[in-house]
């Protein structure tokens, strides 16, 4: 499994970049990225897949809260998204391949592969594939991650020297309603890490100091943590995470 870079450790990660509606910054945009590579941030992104098969970077499921309008992001066309502003700034959702324009190596990018499966089952590929495309020939430090332990592995057949992680938490029921108590449980203590040859993890901040993190941590694996919201929950998380992944501060 490839190593994840130091330049995933060394500085910062800005949640869906450097975002703050107030500055007209949104997250997931153009503004939030640049703002970041300016501050010398990383930057963590997420993907979804549009109906025709192009990964685009946003977030949320349905368009709604991100954009006012309303639906699922994968019943429209790139075509249409890409034309579909931003709420709280000047410009529309972007495709990956357009943020990678962008940033062009300037900072290292976490790329989190929603699941489109909604059972967190083996009902993968599309996304990943495109994913996988739009990353072709690109030279700046990535990262891949999923919650879904199979996006995983097939982003290591598709792209086996990119750096691959799991995003966990504890999954709690309240936070994941439509998964099964078993599927929770299962993920819950992360017993995927070698079948799909992680080289990190994204915990949840609020479980850092699970024994299972403290054994991934003895394993030597890095440890990245979600989502920091202050300086204080920062040096708190830092006792035990190699890093974080922050918004709502300078960090």
């Amino acid at each position: 499994m490839p190593p994840l870079p130091r330049a995933f450790l060394d500085r910062p990660i800005a949640h869906r970049g450097f975002h703050d509606a107030r500055l007209s910054r949104p997250e997931n945009s153009r503004a939030a990225f640049e703002a970041a590579i300016a501050k010398g941030y990383g930057i963590e992104l997420d993907l979804q897949l549009s109906r025709d098969g192009v990964a685009m970077v946003f977030h949320d499921y349905d368009l709604r809260r991100l954009t006012g309008q309303c639906g699922p992001l994968r019943q429209t066309d790139s075509s249409d998204l890409t034309t579909i502003p931003l709420l709280y700034g000047d410009e529309p959702i972007p495709t990956l391949a357009d943020i990678l324009s962008l940033v062009d190596g300037r900072a290292p990018l976490l790329i989190e592969i929603k699941d489109q499966d909604g059972a967190m089952g083996p009902d993968v590929g599309p996304l990943e594939d495109a994913a996988a495309a739009a990353l072709a020939g690109y030279d700046g430090p990535v990262a891949l991650m999923s919650f879904n332990p199979h996006s995983v592995a097939r982003c290591a057949d598709l792209l086996p020297d990119i750096p691959r992680g799991l995003t966990t938490c504890a999954f709690l029921q309240s936070d994941w309603p439509i998964l099964p108590a078993a599927t929770r449980e299962r993920l819950a203590a992360i017993p995927d890490l070698e079948n799909v040859g992680a080289s990190f993890v994204s915990h949840d901040r609020k479980g850092l100091r699970s024994p299972r993190i403290a054994e991934i941590k003895r394993a030597g694996l890095p440890i990245l943590c979600w989502t920091i919201r202050s300086p204080e929950e920062e040096a708190d998380a830092r006792s035990v995470a190699d890093n974080v992944t922050f918004e709502g501060y300078d960090a």
